[in-house]
């Protein structure tokens, strides 16, 4: 006989799993579907975030930030460093413990919650009265009823047509993460977050590291002042190489390594010769072999569910969250989603604000902004007022020996409320979390001018850079 439960989540990653413990919290009967598999073959929780994305990405970002840290700024605080050299089997084996650490610890969570782990991969069979659905692991296929279903099933790395991805030589997120030595020459395709990152991280350890952009502009999603003193960050100092307007031909495995050919923005052939290639052009919805036309689930052009704004999907008692609907794919904007739905299924009124999502690069300097840019306020006619402040002049900063970047302030002209805040420095990643706790509530920039802010901290530049919306910062 079918086990039964109130709710069925297909997907283990932050926004399934987050929407499994939230249902079973609310005291409805819930199991969430997961078949990732770890390099031992044992299967794990938390999606490519926990596995092979935000989580060990970041880990490998401390290490190569350490090692570069002891390399170039420790002289200026007085301690003398010599011979540094860094062993990258301890590095990533620190990456995959703290791997283990955080899908071993949802595990627990759904232990304690009481939330049903079903190892396998889960689809669709039928509707009616209940949803049944299969799963389909190592020991066997189940069916089960379930009268909710939350789709999370998450997205993959988008590969380049004729491009095989063996995650050795030419590699998407997942194998740059585990190169077993550093590569001489670097390509990367794809100057966005995970591009951005993981050539930074392999830059640091010693690679010569050359991207490849087809977008004639750099960072165009961010404020175009924060584009801009990225730009000089990293192509300056921080040594990358970085090629817009660049059309990519064919990609050609040589006896050396990986050669791509491509034309430039001014449309010249040319070539990039390197020993590893990191295919970084983007993300698509996890949505084959869900089992949608079992039951007519409606699925759009580029293969993401169709929801309306509360996560609905076009079958009653369907939501889906996270990657596989539209919106930006982040972590943190699934775990909203998924705590919204399972707080509708239990009747309750959740929601999300889509307006005060933050995004985080965590490249060096840190880049994070909440609400909207210059140009998208320019765009839709909206008067506005601007006030920044650098990282420069404030003393934490200096003392910590990271005073690149600023933060901006964007406030509507007439009613002082806050419209976008963009942050480039120093833990603009923590930073952020003020910018969006003041969209949320409506607040003005005059709002955190007057709230006391911790002194030294790196907070001051954003009660700074609200000071100086109104043109009457005090340290600057």
């Amino acid at each position: 006989m079918a086990r039964s439960f109130d709710v069925a989540v297909i997907g283990a990653g932050p926004a399934g799993y987050v929407a499994a413990i939230r249902a079973a919290q609310l005291g409805l009967a819930t199991a969430c579907i997961e078949k990732w598999k770890n390099p031992d073959g044992q299967y794990a929780l938390g999606g490519t975030c926990l596995n092979v994305g935000c989580i060990p990405s970041k880990a490998l970002l401390e290490s190569s930030e350490n090692y570069e840290r002891a390399q170039h700024k420790l002289k200026a605080h007085g301690i003398q460093v010599s011979g540094v050299g860094f062993d990258l089997r301890q590095m990533l084996e620190r990456k995959d413990q703290i791997v283990r650490k955080m899908t071993a610890g949802i595990a627990g969570l759904f232990k304690k919650n009481k939330v049903t782990w079903l190892q396998g991969h889960g689809r669709f069979v039928s509707g009616g009265t209940t949803w049944k659905l299969e799963v389909k692991g190592e020991q066997g296929t189940e069916t089960l009823e379930a009268r909710n279903v939350i789709i999370a099933t998450g997205s993959c790395a988008r590969h380049l047509p004729d491009v095989p991805v063996d995650n050795r030589i030419v590699c998407d997120n997942e194998g740059a993460l585990a190169f077993d030595s550093v590569p001489a020459r670097l390509g990367v395709i794809g100057a966005g977050v995970i591009g951005l990152e993981l050539g930074s991280v392999w830059r640091r350890l010693g690679s010569e590291v050359k991207i490849l952009e087809a977008l004639p502009d750099f960072l165009g999603v961010a404020d175009e002042s924060v584009a801009k003193e990225a730009w000089r960050i990293f192509t300056g100092e921080r040594g990358l190489s970085i090629e817009l307007g660049a059309r990519v031909g064919a990609v050609t495995r040589t006896r050396k390594g990986v050669s791509v050919a491509y034309e430039t923005a001014n449309g010249k052939a040319a070539t990039l010769e390197c020993d590893r290639l990191i295919v970084s052009i983007g993300r698509a919805p996890n949505t084959e072999g869900l089992g949608a036309e079992n039951v007519g689930l409606r699925i759009d052009e580029r293969g993401f569910v169709e929801v309306d704004k509360n996560c609905r999907a076009s079958l009653p008692r369907v939501y889906a969250v996270g990657d596989v609907v539209r919106g930006p794919m982040l972590a943190h904007k699934g775990e909203d989603e998924g705590v919204m739905v399972a707080e509708i299924i239990a009747g309750q009124h959740g929601h999300v604000n889509y307006d005060a999502i933050p995004w985080v690069m965590y490249t060096m300097p840190e880049i994070a902004w909440v609400g909207k840019t210059e140009q998208q306020l320019r765009a839709e006619g909206v008067a506005y007022r601007a006030g920044r402040f650098p990282f420069a002049y404030n003393g934490r900063a200096l003392g910590r020996d990271e005073a690149e970047g600023f933060i901006k302030i964007l406030a509507d002209a007439r009613t002082d409320r806050i419209l976008g805040v963009h942050a480039i420095g120093s833990l603009a990643s923590e930073l952020i979390a003020e910018a969006v706790v003041a969209i949320e509530f409506g607040a003005s920039s005059e709002d955190i001018a007057r709230i006391c802010h911790a002194h030294p901290s790196m907070s001051e530049v954003m009660r700074e850079a609200a000071l100086a919306v109104d043109k009457r910062s005090l340290n600057g």
